[in-house]
């Protein structure tokens, strides 16, 4: 048995806190089954966006007559894109092993941890299989994986996750994507630019329900415009003969009453399918029956506002709580369990202006309130809408999207929520007056903005009338 101060089972954002421990002369062991790093670095944003990026570089290339620019691409090395992207995450996970196997102040146990105890952790695979290690407090920072719907005859299909999907070498001549949301709406932008016919199939409504209405409703009619689009469907059954996928959709009641539709089957085909559905907790590997650690009904680790679970000297952080499955949420509250497991007093996280983005094309960020849960409140607000191509600079880039700016009657900003170039940047600036501001339109308004930049189309967004819900009665 080795014992130490602190163990974290994960090597995302939970070694944040790791090193936090260790900087403070405490004994620190981490248990990974996978690469380091955790999924953003080896199978999410980081090699997604990298890869996502030479989309946009072509995507330009081939928008070059729109400003009377006679350009033509003649080649693209697909195959070394995807291996050089593949080469910096592995260089990047294998720099994080050697970090921690050079260590003194930690020690790196490769394999799958589950528990014994509620502070004892036994190695049931891998390198270092048998180990078994007891620590004071203990950190659950194990994420998630990808969904797989219960769709008839899927165990019998060869089909793609995110994870298989960012190493493909060559691009499908046709993708079939089960799920309408980031992950399907980013990997259908960087296959559908790189030649591969797409078809897509989301349950919701509109594709990326994670965004206000309004921007779900133009994000999924410029898809529709690009791609092949069944939202309100639900894939029921897939076959595979002879290199052909196929997969039988019906209509997707969503809501109180959601449930499949037998009317009005839809069938589509393809080379390739991919499942992006969401994603699962990796607590059904951890044994948490042997601990007092309690989850949700989708398998989430409860917590309490500090981060703590319900077992004493237990905590937990990221995907696997389930609060936003975001890296840069992760991070936030690495900074939390830190201050809260070494400071003086307990302070609660604060989810204050958690913003998110979709690298798609068209882009898609936001922060706040939808509309529609104002609405379902019955909360007064009022809102205003600013078009991109209103500005110079959007004029000048042909830019189609516009800012949706959501206040209550006293001008405090609850929400904003942008589609176009550039929205994840151009989201920074309200999430910051949100958070580190008086929170009000005036933070925006009177703020000076370059000239012409294009971080205007959010001043002006703040700066004109706005109108009360959706009566339109003015409101200041």
């Amino acid at each position: 048995m080795d014992e130490v101060d602190f163990l974290v089972i994960g090597s995302g954002s939970g070694l944040d806190v790791a090193n936090a421990a260790a900087n403070r002369g405490q004994s620190v062991a981490v248990v990974e089954k996978g690469p380091l790093g955790g999924t953003c670095l080896n199978r999410g944003c980081i090699p997604s966006k990298m890869l996502l990026y030479h989309a946009d570089v072509l995507e330009t290339v081939a928008r070059a007559d729109e400003f009377h620019i006679d350009a033509e691409v003649r080649d693209v090395g697909f195959p070394e894109i995807v291996r050089e992207v593949s080469e910096d995450v592995e260089a990047d996970s294998e720099s994080i092993r050697r970090g921690l196997r050079s260590s003194p102040k930690h020690e790196l146990y490769e394999g799958e941890g589950q528990f014994v105890d509620e502070r004892t952790v036994e190695i049931v695979s891998g390198a270092d299989e048998g180990a078994r290690i007891r620590a004071e407090t203990v950190l659950i920072a194990a994420g998630t994986r990808p969904s797989i719907p219960d769709i008839d005859g899927i165990d019998e299909v060869g089909y793609l996750t995110s994870t298989e999907a960012l190493q493909l070498e060559t691009p499908p001549d046709h993708l079939v994507i089960v799920g309408g949301g980031y992950i399907a709406a980013e990997l259908g932008h960087f296959f559908g630019t790189f030649g591969s016919d797409v078809t897509i199939i989301g349950r919701r409504p509109n594709l990326l329900p994670e965004a206000d209405e309004e921007v779900a409703d133009a994000f999924t009619e410029r898809y529709a415009d690009r791609f092949s689009v069944h939202t309100g469907y639900a894939a029921t059954a897939v076959s595979e003969t002879d290199g052909t996928v196929t997969v039988e959709t019906h209509p997707y009641e969503y809501g109180a009453d959601s449930g499949i539709l037998e009317d009005d089957t839809v069938t589509v085909t393809g080379d390739t399918l991919l499942v992006a559905a969401g994603r699962t907790p990796n607590t059904d590997t951890l044994d948490l029956e042997a601990t007092g650690v309690e989850t949700d009904n989708e398998g989430f680790i409860e917590t309490d506002e500090y981060l703590r679970t319900t077992a004493e000297g237990v905590w937990a952080l990221g995907d696997i709580v389930g609060e936003y499955l975001l890296k840069h949420s992760a991070n936030h509250e690495a900074q939390a369990v830190a201050r809260n497991c070494f400071g003086d007093d307990l302070q609660p996280v604060d989810y204050t202006a958690m913003p998110f983005a979709v690298f798609a094309s068209p882009e898609v960020a936001g922060v706040g309130a939808h509309e529609e849960e104002l609405q379902d409140a019955g909360r007064e607000y009022a809102t205003r809408t600013y078009q991109y191509d209103q500005t110079a600079r959007g004029s000048a880039m042909n830019a189609d999207g516009f800012v949706k700016v959501i206040i209550d009657l006293d001008g405090e900003i609850l929400g904003c929520h942008i589609i176009g170039p550039d929205a994840a940047d151009l989201i920074q600036e309200v999430v910051v007056a949100m958070k580190a501001g008086t929170g009000t339109v005036q933070d925006i308004r009177e703020s000076v903005h370059i000239h012409p930049a294009l971080s205007e189309v959010v001043q002006r967004a703040f700066a004109g009338q706005f109108s009360r819900g959706r009566d339109s009665r003015p409101a200041n």
